[in-house]
């Protein structure tokens, strides 16, 4: 963890940093590393300011808490740290859990695995694992939408206006290309 003092009309003495990192290491184990730190502590007339914003590797939180007391005033603003660290780990966490679910019920795209000496040897190629794709109605743009949020590089689904199961993928040039077959 990577910290970062500001400090506008206010001392920044040991007492401060050491109080601010042993309340900020509450934090961490929601957190995924590397994790920069930047505190900002302000003074203006009889309040105190802190100002904490982390990074993190899969994005960012930020507090903003005032009280009379510098250490009050950070105290209040991890506290508000930790309820959103919590929230996105908790988030996280159930997305791996839907996507884990969901291989479970055997949900995958459909690809065939070939033996390396079956192909061009003469052997005829053996199919080793199968899977069913549940194919949505759905306009060109949902699934241009659907394509963006996916870990394949295409999409299967049935073209709501010409009916008919359609592909679409993404080239390398990051352009799509869309396949319609005719029978």
């Amino acid at each position: 963890m990577n910290i970062e003092y500001v400090g506008r009309h206010v001392t920044l003495d040991d007492r401060i940093r050491a109080h601010a990192e042993q309340k900020l290491g509450r934090i961490l184990k929601f957190l995924a590393e590397p994790v920069e730190v930047h505190v900002s502590l302000d003074a203006e007339k009889h309040r105190q300011i802190a100002e904490i914003r982390l990074s993190h590797r899969h994005g960012s939180v930020r507090a903003r808490e005032e009280n009379a007391d510098v250490l009050e005033a950070i105290d209040l603003a991890v506290e508000h740290l930790e309820r959103q660290a919590r929230r996105s780990r908790k988030k996280s966490v159930d997305r791996r859990r839907r996507a884990n679910r969901f291989a479970a019920e055997d949900r995958h795209w459909p690809f065939d695995v070939l033996e390396r000496e079956s192909v061009g040897k003469g052997a005829a190629p053996r199919i080793v694992k199968s899977s069913r794709l549940e194919i949505k109605p759905m306009s060109l743009d949902d699934a241009a939408l659907q394509l963006e949020t996916s870990r394949n590089g295409f999409v299967v689904f049935l073209d709501a206006e010409s009916e008919k199961v359609s592909v679409l993928y993404k080239r390398r040039d990051d352009n799509y290309g869309l396949i319609v077959p005719e029978v």
